[in-house]
Parts: structure tokens; sequence; C-alpha cells
């Protein structure tokens, strides 16, 4: 069995090869990752363990603090900023659990994107083709695991941002339950709707990491029975436009987990997300919480450049009226309950993570129409579990040509009951 020191060695004598154009990442904690990994392989050779996540090679996303370096979150505004004085919270608690914390990951700037392109640091190239965009705000970390430079990444989700690169670099992403995982030391970019949740190359290294970041003792994943599951379909607007490479896989999907067992049946929930965009017309909850976050650069002027996709939106976002705002959140609380009664019926929604595979990164450079269609799509199906309050996974979906994820949807607090789905789907998928 190879040591975690043989592991990270291989990981970083590929990382010191592509140094000159390295894009995954933007810091690399060498040393501090030999030290970890040498006393995590100590432990396993006296028969001491700190649990299951000991010795796993992790990478982190870059608006997680660490103590020494200051958190840059994908932009230059904050390249001189002051060095943390702590570990962020999550990342304190999987040190604690024998972690080895390779390094940063690239982000969109602020966390804004869905894209994955970064002006000041670079685009990572997606993990199955590198001319291919790896999908935001969790770019590096959707590449990482992909292209195996870290076992488990961990990145934030607001809209979609840990499931869509999953989605598109062919890996498992968990958005957990807002609030389930602490959010001190994260940079922020809404309060109501960020989640931190982990990338992995399958759904027990999810759970592991997302028990450890929500503070549980981690425990072997149980798979629940497929047989009389019952899984709803929202067709209808989440649908629409879905290229028909995903489209055809996921009804094969849908054709297996019936063969199972699984009681599937169509639910609609097209007037509540129809309601939700009448209610975030004027600006979405991210825009608005965003806007307040940077509101002291917004007004006054950047004397760094930003991309004009994070400064324009947050900038429109914060003319917004504070009454509109809470009109807002008191709107999305009726329809979170809503939807929380509407899904009371099912153990799982299912669709596509993204009704798309990636597309090239020249095309988006090249052709900003073409850029806001894609991100809107990217972004359509993911959106709806930040929306509603909802915790959701994204799977790989089996026999594509380019990766595209299967998304399962739960209830809110049902975190668990959610994993367990996921990995029996998993299980069949892989089969």
């Amino acid at each position: 069995m190879q040591t975690a020191r043989d592991r990270l060695e291989i990981i970083l004598s590929r990382l010191a090869n592509r140094a000159a154009g390295e894009k995954v990442y933007v810091k690399i904690y060498s040393e501090a990752a030999r030290a970890a990994a040498d006393a995590a392989d100590a432990r396993r050779k006296a028969g001491i363990s700190l649990g299951p996540l000991d010795g796993t090679i992790i990478s982190i996303k870059d608006l997680f603090d660490v103590a020494g370096d200051p958190t840059t979150a994908g932009s230059l505004m904050l390249a001189s900023a002051a060095p943390a004085a702590r570990d962020a919270a999550i990342v304190k608690r999987l040190r604690q659990a024998g972690a080895v914390i390779i390094g940063k990951t690239n982000m969109t700037e602020f966390a804004f994107t869905a894209i994955g392109d970064n002006l000041h640091y670079g685009t990572p190239g997606n993990a199955v083709d590198a001319s291919l965009i790896p999908g935001g705000s969790s770019s590096g970390a959707g590449v990482a695991v992909g292209e195996g430079t870290s076992e488990i990444s961990i990145g934030s989700d607001t809209g979609g941002s840990v499931r869509i690169p999953a989605s598109l670099n062919g890996v498992v992403g968990f958005k957990p339950t807002a609030g389930r995982v602490p959010l001190t030391g994260a940079f922020p970019l809404s309060m109501t709707l960020d989640s931190i949740g982990p990338l992995a190359r399958d759904v027990a290294g999810c759970a592991l990491a997302d028990a450890i970041m929500a503070g549980e003792e981690p425990a072997p994943l149980q798979r629940v029975s497929l047989a009389g599951l019952r899984i709803g379909i929202p067709r209808g607007r989440l649908f629409e436009e879905t290229q028909g490479d995903v489209a055809m896989v996921f009804e094969t999907c849908i054709a297996r987990l019936l063969k199972a067992g699984a009681r599937i049946a169509d639910l609609p929930i097209d007037d509540l997300i129809g309601e939700m965009r009448a209610a975030t017309k004027r600006g979405t909850v991210a825009s608005m919480e965003g806007a307040e976050v940077h509101a002291d650069w917004l007004e006054t002027g950047s004397s760094v450049p930003v991309d004009p996709h994070v400064s324009g939106p947050l900038s429109r976002a914060l003319t917004v009226p504070a009454s509109v705002y809470i009109r807002t959140m008191r709107r999305r609380a009726e329809l979170a309950a809503a939807m929380d009664e509407r899904l009371a019926q099912i153990h799982a929604l299912v669709l596509p993570t993204t009704p798309m595979v990636a597309p090239s990164i020249a095309a988006m450079a090249g052709d900003e129409a073409l850029r806001e269609k894609t991100e809107g799509l990217l972004l359509r199906n993911t959106q709806v579990a930040n929306q509603f309050a909802l915790c959701a996974i994204s799977l790989p979906m089996p026999d594509m040509r380019l990766p595209a994820g299967l998304m399962l949807v739960a209830r809110g607090g049902h975190d668990h009951r959610l994993l367990s789905i996921a990995a029996a789907v998993e299980a069949l998928l892989r089969g």
C-alpha cells in the first residue's frame, strides 16, 4: 500500500513539471504537506489513526483562510491583503482529522461566475480536455480532483459552484444544506446562500469530508435500497435546451433506476421556479448580498482591475433598495417552505446537473452573447437548490464522451439521507 508521502510526492512532481503554466493551483504548500503526510504515515505505522481522512490529500478553494497567508478569493484586489490570523473553521477540522492540505485551488473572482475563467490567475483547463472550460466558481477544485492532483477538493456553492465543475469534470460534488458547515474564515459571497462542499472521485469521499467539516463523527455510508425509492423528475423549464447527448444519457439513467425498482414520476415545480424568478427580478439574493460585501470599493471604484463580469452585476445590485432586498428575503422564505412541502412526497428529485457539456474556453472569450447564455444555462438547474434551501449532489453520468452530471436534490436538512441515496445510485450507474 502506498504511503501518504508517496502519493503526495507523485502529485508534487506532476505540479512541479508544469509550474510555469500552473493554473489549477494558486498556492502549493509543499513542505507543510510533506510534514503532514509524514505524520500520517508515522501514525499508521504505530497503529494510530485520526479517522478515515487521515493521510488524504486535500486541496482547498482560494477563499478559505490559511494562517499566515492572505486569502485572495481569485482577485488581485486581495493579493496584498493582511495574512489570515488563523485557519478557517473547515481547514482546522480537516487538519485535526489528519488531512494533508496540498494547496489552494484557483477560482473565479470573488466566486461570482459559473464559466470558471479568471482574468488574473488564468483559467484552469478542464480535466478531460484543457481547451474546455472547467466550470465555476470552484474551477480549480473540479479540475484537481478530475486530473488526480488532489484526492478531495473543498469548494463553495452559492448557485452551483461545486456541482457545475463536478458535472463538467466528471467527478462527484456535494452541496450540503446551507448552515450545515460553518462559514467562519471563508470569504463570503452570500451569507444566506453560501454552502461549503466537497468534490471527490466518489460519494463516500464526499460524505467523509462533509462529516468532518460539519463537526460530526464520520461513519461508513449506508446505501439505501433503490427498490421503492420515490423519485421525482421536475420536467419543464429545467429540461429546456438540454443537449441531445445529455438528455439521452439522462433517460438511460432513469431507465436503470426504474429497472432497479425505483418509483419515478414527474413532479412539476415550474410554478415555484417562476415565482422565485419574479421575486428576484430586481436583484438576486447572491448579487444583493455580494454587493453589500463589496460595497466599499464598488462605491469608490477600484485601483486594481476587476473582471467586468463580476463588477458589473455587483454594481447594479448595489442600487437595489433595502426594501426590495427585505421583501425578496421574505418571499424566498415562503417559497422555500412551499418547495419543502412539495418535496415531502418524494425522497429526491433527479435531473441533469448541467444541461450541457463543457464548451471551449476560446468560444466563451470570443462571444459575449454566447458566454452570457452559457452561464445562464450552467446555473439554471443547480441554483434551484440554493434558492430553495435544499441539499444536492452531482454524480457523473456513465457513457458520456464529455462529462455531464446527474443531480439528486433533497429537502433541506436531509443531507445524510441524500448521500445514502446517492451512494446507491452511484453503484447502479457504475455497475
